[in-house]
């Protein structure tokens, strides 16, 4: 299915639409000595995406600037040569407001996860975190929300409630109101003998008894009834409340979630963006082997997203 030339109904050329309705957000980086990161950063500002601070050291910030051709008259920077102060710094910055956003530079990502979950400065707001990716993928007609593919490993019934809880806002900020939410398994109906199943049944109750609401869940579901009209038609499945059209991929652990997610970015060309959620503000948690594109989508969704969260306040 993925050769099919289709008309994208929603991609990120809508996000990036969106982003220019409201005022410039900005983002807090932390170990902004990162020539990728910059790179990012300076594209989204050129781009009317984001402004940021940078927080770390100022001396090798310069340096690389002066390599790209960055311009850091127009940004804050908040010196800090030590990683870990500056993670805390600049966590800081969007735990106090001064900051809409909060992305991951130059710092392993369990620091950075450390400075989030810092009881005094971090950005928890008492549920789980959740990560979520935003796929474009040519051949299917709108966003796909993937997750949890990096940050929770099993994650549990309970947990599976949150990480839908906490995708909602962001497939909102993206325009999808009443998202179809597909828990994954290898079969389509409940089996006993597969836990999964069991969960995914038990989360289509919980839906239909309102505990969670503003989405419509239906699983366990295989991955092509999930995302394939044609499949679903051809498996019978015209009984389904998700017939080939689901917006958010729930997978049941983060291998099923990464193996996927490392498919399609390494077999088709696609366009993606991700971030952590569950958060006071949206995290950007990229990958040092993430393209630019990636890096700067994932700086746009954070920003709708942010702007969706403070509606929501």
């Amino acid at each position: 299915m993925f050769g099919k030339e289709e008309i994208v109904k929603q991609g990120f050329g809508e996000i990036l639409a969106k982003v220019k309705e409201f005022d410039m957000k900005t983002v807090a980086v932390s170990v902004a000595q990162d020539e990728e990161v910059l790179k990012a950063v300076k594209g989204a500002k050129e781009n009317g995406i984001a402004n940021s601070i940078l927080v770390g050291d100022e001396k090798k910030i310069r340096e690389i600037a002066d390599s790209i051709g960055m311009n850091l008259d127009d940004y804050r920077i908040v010196d800090e040569p030590d990683m870990i102060a500056a993670s805390l710094k600049a966590v800081k910055l969007a735990h106090d407001g001064e900051a809409d956003m909060y992305m991951k530079g130059l710092i392993d990502s369990k620091n950075y996860l450390k400075s989030i979950l810092d009881k005094e400065v971090g950005l928890r707001t008492g549920g789980p975190l959740s990560h979520v990716c935003v796929f474009e993928i040519p051949g299917i007609d709108r966003l796909l929300f993937l997750t949890d593919v990096a940050f929770m490993p099993y994650p549990t019934l309970e947990d599976k409630v949150s990480i839908i809880k906490n995708t909602i806002p962001v497939c909102n900020a993206c325009g999808i109101y009443n998202p179809k939410v597909a828990p994954l398994a290898a079969v389509e109906v409940v089996n006993t003998k597969m836990p999964v199943t069991v969960e995914a049944g038990e989360l289509v109750r919980m839906n239909e008894e309102g505990i969670i609401t503003d989405c419509i869940v239906d699983g366990p579901l295989s991955l092509d009834l999930a995302i394939d009209p044609e499949a679903a038609k051809h498996k019978g499945a015209t009984d389904r409340k998700i017939q080939g059209d689901a917006d958010v991929l729930l997978f049941p652990d983060i291998h099923a979630g990464n193996l996927v997610y490392k498919a399609i970015v390494h077999m088709v060309k696609v366009k993606n963006g991700c971030i952590l959620t569950g958060t006071k503000v949206p995290c950007i948690l990229t990958s040092r082997s993430d393209t630019y594109e990636t890096k700067m989508n994932s700086i746009a969704l954070a920003a709708v997203v942010s702007e969706q969260l403070r509606k929501n306040k």
